[in-house]
């Protein structure tokens, strides 16, 4: 009793401080871009939509009525719904280990980094996981007893599931098959109860299918065809290497003793029948998922897959870690509770616009949660200074939804763009008739991110945006963490222009190399072109100031390379500056460009670091 006490205690002592801790999050950190889009959605209600069921806009929109147009209040639902998740593991637990265990296995659910931060973002994942949870109870309890109320459960949590996301479909088909291979489970299917409760389940995926059916499929192509090559890919060995480090790796270890055990031959015990339940959920989730990841969309974020077959495990892991040796099992609860730490290490350090900037030019970088104030600032200036009436235009729709939230406008246009596509938006885009060209009625302002584009495929996109809105006047460049964040705003006039296309700069800096050491002096050398109109000077920045003039001018062919380029200048867009650097302190600075073109347009590029040593 004593150390089901102890065990409770530390439970709650962890729950408050993780959920504090969430919620100062959530209400720092910017809207990341789908929760943006899902923000979108909630302001044009439907049934359905072309990338997820109705769920996860709804509760943005019910967030926002409650707590107010803010991060905060778009986020509140999810966080209440993370902040339960917890308890029900822990109440699952319990029911047929004990309380000592529950509260462990509640403990470990707070902890794991997978979980630990659900429900900071207002994503699909965390209604998900909620119904998951729900149809692993109902499914426990339907194997002791078939009664009304876990009935209920089985059809509440179905319900939830088919609203929440394309993905649980998965679920259902891992939870039918464990109960078809288990004799109890079996016996437990030729209950009417049970089936009236799958009936329900299956009526609410009709929104879903119906939105299909009148799109063309668009949304069952895209999640089941479109953003999967279905094709075996190496890349799919990082989902296997990066699991480990995201569950915490002897919490893994342990994950997986609790399945392979659960699996196993039980010794008689009263509740051998859930163990081997919740194993059969567990491991068959888990390994699918994992064999799938060779096969399937490597692009996105899809290591937070498995999750719903983890919550089935950490349920038994309390039992396994009791058996390890003490230090193995305190070593066991570190790391967890270092894994948690490092995961929302991460969140706070998106949040803060100080830390974020030392990760620029890192693969970690959150370019999806940078810069979007700053652009909607200038975006607001933009517009002061132009005629009214002036529309903005965005270049894709992580831009549109972003702005849109920030300045409350669900209704901004969004060009064609690849990332449309890529993320199963353009159809929904079109029913909104927020997408492709629009008679020009008036001024617009049109919001580029290049960063949403392979560089090497960005030129070709500058081309597409003129065949669709006409020449590029000079851009105003808003940057955020020294270019890594970067948008180009343009005012259009009322009228399309006519004659050849006009984009912004392109650059590249061939030496010196970024992070290089530098002691005394170095020659800084590449090329840079405008389209259209040429470029007329170039100048060297460091830190944002500039440094030195570069010569323009050389000789540098690199049309084998961008062929469609139409600079006049070409082949002589080569430039070279010698910077002297000892006058700099010791340490990380920031070497950038400024791009001065004929048509008197200045362009910051984005900068590299360099270290000086002397």
């Amino acid at each position: 009793m004593q150390v089901g006490q102890r065990a409770r205690n530390a439970f709650v002592v962890l729950w408050v401080t993780v959920t504090v801790l969430k919620a100062i999050v959530a209400a720092r950190l910017p809207l990341f871009v789908d929760e943006a889009f899902y923000w979108q959605e909630g302001r044009h209600l439907a049934a359905a939509y072309s990338d997820l069921p109705g769920l996860t806009a709804w509760m943005t929109r019910l967030g926002a009525e409650l707590a107010g147009h803010h991060a905060f209040g778009i986020r509140l639902p999810f966080l209440v719904m993370g902040a339960l998740l917890p308890w029900m593991v822990a109440r699952i637990s319990t029911r047929w280990f004990g309380a000592r265990v529950g509260w462990q296995a509640g403990s470990l659910t707070l902890l794991m980094p997978l979980s630990a931060t659900l429900g900071i973002l207002a994503v699909p994942d965390v209604p998900m996981a909620f119904a998951a949870l729900l149809c692993l109870d109902a499914g426990a309890r339907l194997l002791r007893q078939v009664d009304a109320g876990s009935a209920l459960m089985l059809a509440s949590g179905l319900v939830l599931g088919a609203l929440s996301h394309y993905r649980f479909i998965g679920v259902i088909a891992v939870g039918f098959a464990a109960l078809l291979l288990l004799p109890e489970g079996r016996r437990t299917l030729r209950d009417a109860r049970v089936w009236m409760a799958l009936t329900v389940g299956i009526v609410a995926w009709l929104p879903l299918l119906s939105w299909n059916m009148d799109n063309q499929d668009a949304g069952l192509k895209f999640q089941l065809v479109e953003r999967h090559p279905w094709a075996f890919q190496a890349g799919g060995l990082w989902f296997l290497v990066i699991q480990p480090l995201l569950v915490t790796p002897l919490l893994c270890v342990a994950i997986w003793q609790a399945c392979v055990a659960g699996i196993r031959p039980l010794p008689a015990s009263p509740h051998r029948v859930q163990w081997r339940y919740f194993a059969l959920l567990g491991g068959v989730s888990t390994l699918s998922i994992f064999l799938l990841g060779f096969f399937t969309d490597v692009e996105r974020i899809s290591f937070h897959w498995p999750l719903p077959g983890y919550f089935a495990l950490l349920v038994v892991v309390p039992l396994v870690l009791g058996r390890w040796p003490r230090l193995w099992r305190r070593l066991a609860w570190v790391l967890v509770l270092l894994g948690a730490a490092c995961a929302f290490g991460y969140y706070l350090t998106a949040a803060s616009p100080t830390l974020r900037a030392q990760l620029a030019g890192n693969k970690f970088y959150p370019r999806n949660f940078a810069g979007w104030q700053p652009l909607a600032d200038a975006v607001r200036e933009e517009l002061a200074a132009m005629p009214e009436g002036t529309r903005v235009v965005a270049g894709s729709f992580k831009v549109g939804a972003e702005l849109g939230f920030l300045r409350n406008d669900p209704s901004i246009h969004v060009l064609p763009h690849p990332l449309n596509d890529k993320h199963g938006r353009t159809a929904q885009l079109a029913l909104w008739k927020l997408i492709g060209e629009e008679p020009r009625s008036g001024p617009r302002l049109l919001v580029l991110a290049p960063g949403d584009q392979r560089y090497r495929d960005l030129l070709a996109r500058y081309h597409q945006v003129c065949a669709l809105v006409g020449p590029l006047p000079p851009p105003r460049v808003v940057s955020t963490d020294h270019g890594y964040q970067r948008f180009l705003l343009f005012r259009l006039p009322a009228e399309r222009q006519s004659g050849a296309c006009v984009t912004p700069a392109m650059a590249w800096v061939d030496a010196p190399l970024p992070d290089a050491q530098l002691r005394d002096a170095v020659d800084v050398s590449g090329w840079a072109f405008k389209d259209g109109v040429g470029l007329a000077a170039v100048e060297i920045l460091v830190d944002g100031q500039v440094a030195a003039r570069a010569d323009y001018g050389l000789e540098n062919d690199v049309t084998g390379f961008w062929e469609i380029s139409t600079d006049p200048h070409h082949p002589r867009v080569g430039f070279r500056a010698r910077l002297d650097v000892r006058a700099l302190s010791p340490g990380r600075h920031w070497l950038g460009l400024r791009l001065h073109g004929t048509d008197d347009s200045v362009e910051d590029w984005w900068e590299q670091p360099f270290q000086v040593a002397h």
